[in-house]
């Protein structure tokens, strides 16, 4: 005799699952089909997985439900997980951004509505223009005026194909990169040192960090300063903003600035805050920081001391608090481990959703729990680790003669698998190097230094992920 449970605490049942038990639960029979398949259920899934959905992102990408949204969206992020290196196409653009180059992707994730690829590339060029470029293509798709002095620092708005430049005189400008006139302008008051764009819950900002250490932030699009802030006595090289734009970190890598984390909110509504809310992480030489994917207020911090040779890391839940009419930050210390020397110092690191750190030596790929159990080694020899980039699907390292390694973060397990080798195919010279990887959901670049010679963005396309997409 078959027992028929409620449909209101089946779906609270239903509700602690993840998609792939939903999947199952729907195969069971047409009432559990119908449960299961709920707007709710889903809906809820997907904010877990990306902080951020509404009905806007449904209209957007053509979906009519939450499950589909879902699926979708699940393909897209792993269409790189299913290839292989011969579904990528090798190119190499000649670049003019001499030995400062910089590059940003200006494109979302690089699949479009009708599921074709476009990862579209924004460019800082040694000839005082900014230029975006269609990788697929290999052409340039806009390129900016020549400007009357030379670009300092280049970020981007990929939601928005916004592009955002400091030049040496301390202008900021911003650009649509459609329109051969800039959208806005404004000065900061020193030189700028650190440069972010974002799309918080107020709508899109610019965060700009300078020499006399103020922190500003900017509205887009038409540049109007909403606030400046003092923020530390020494001024700070690194702008981290957590997943949902909640928090900002502050830091710099000296031995007596302890890194700071704002109250994204306390910044933009000045009318509600008399002051910024913040506080001090005591975590001192500080040298990488990376917020958990998928999560709003969690962070790793790594550091580095030469006597004793010991990198430490350090796992901070933050805590908005109110007592009274007063708000209040609290950075919670969780987790910590010291990875001792003989193990080598990590140069990068990352964090996956499971809080697992991925941190990298010159000839190993190390995985650690937050608190320092011991996961998972890959080797690297006789290559180097050059660079390591990490996003809530992928691990991309970087070796040495710029071959790429991409590695996958299992779904239902802590560990990482390794997916394939893209070889490079243009000899690096002596002088050279790689001095930025980059990828977004069907490509993957590389911006190649070569010491003398011009500069070349290394492009690794996907030609196949229409057909990933409708299998």
């Amino acid at each position: 005799m078959a027992i028929h449970l409620p449909s209101l605490p089946l779906m609270k049942i239903l509700s602690y699952l993840d998609a792939y038990s939903l999947l199952q639960v729907a195969q069971v029979n047409k009432n559990w089909n119908a449960l299961a398949s709920s707007d709710v259920l889903w809906r809820n899934l997907c904010q877990k997985r990306w902080l951020y959905c509404d009905m806007v992102t449904l209209k957007l990408l053509g979906k009519e439900t939450w499950k589909q949204f879902f699926m979708y969206r699940t393909w897209q992020e792993h269409a790189k997980s299913r290839a292989k290196p011969e579904d990528f196409t090798y190119k190499e653009i000649p670049l003019e951004c001499g030995l400062y180059g910089y590059a940003c992707y200006i494109s979302g994730c690089g699949i479009t509505r009708n599921g074709q690829v476009k990862s579209v590339v924004c460019m800082m060029s040694s000839k005082n223009r900014i230029s975006t470029w269609d990788i697929h293509k290999s052409v340039i798709t806009w390129v900016s005026p020549v400007q009357p002095a030379s670009i300092k620092l280049l970020t981007t708005l990929p939601e928005m194909h916004i592009a955002v430049t400091v030049d040496i005189r301390s202008i900021i400008k911003l650009w649509d990169c459609h329109n051969r006139k800039a959208l806005a302008t404004n000065n900061l008051e020193s030189p700028c040192k650190s440069l972010k764009a974002v799309i918080s819950k107020d709508g899109p900002i610019v965060l700009a960090g300078d020499t006399l250490c103020s922190l500003y932030i900017f509205r887009i699009p038409d540049l109007y300063l909403i606030s400046t802030v003092k923020v530390l006595p020494y001024g700070f090289d690194e702008i981290t903003c957590s997943p949902q734009k909640k928090w900002v970190l502050l830091s710099k890598k000296h031995p007596r600035i302890l890194p700071k984390v704002f109250y994204m909110n306390s910044l933009l509504r000045t009318s509600e805050f008399s002051d910024p809310v913040s506080t001090i992480l005591e975590f001192s030489l500080c040298q990488r920081a990376f917020w958990t994917p998928r999560r709003e207020d969690r962070i790793t911090l790594m550091s580095r001391s030469d006597l004793p040779k010991i990198t430490k890391f350090e796992t901070f839940d933050m805590k908005l608090e109110e007592i009274g009419n007063k708000v209040t930050v609290q950075g919670n210390l969780i987790a910590g481990f010291l990875l001792p020397y003989h193990k080598g110092s990590p140069n990068w690191i990352g964090v996956s959703d499971k809080d697992v750190i991925v941190c990298s030596t010159e000839f190993s790929l190390l995985l650690f729990t937050k608190k320092g159990v011991h996961l998972q080694t890959f080797q690297y020899c006789p290559e180097m680790i050059m660079r390591l980039c990490v996003d809530p699907v992928h691990v991309i390292v970087t070796c040495n003669d710029a071959s790429l390694d991409v590695y996958a973060w299992e779904e239902r397990s802590p560990l990482l698998r390794k997916c394939y080798r893209l070889q490079n195919r243009r000899y690096l010279p002596p002088e050279g190097f790689i001095n930025k990887t980059l990828c977004d959901d069907v490509s993957i670049v590389q911006l190649m230094i070569d010491g003398h010679s011009p500069c070349s963005l290394i492009v690794y396309a996907l030609n196949r992920c229409s057909s990933f997409l409708e299998n």
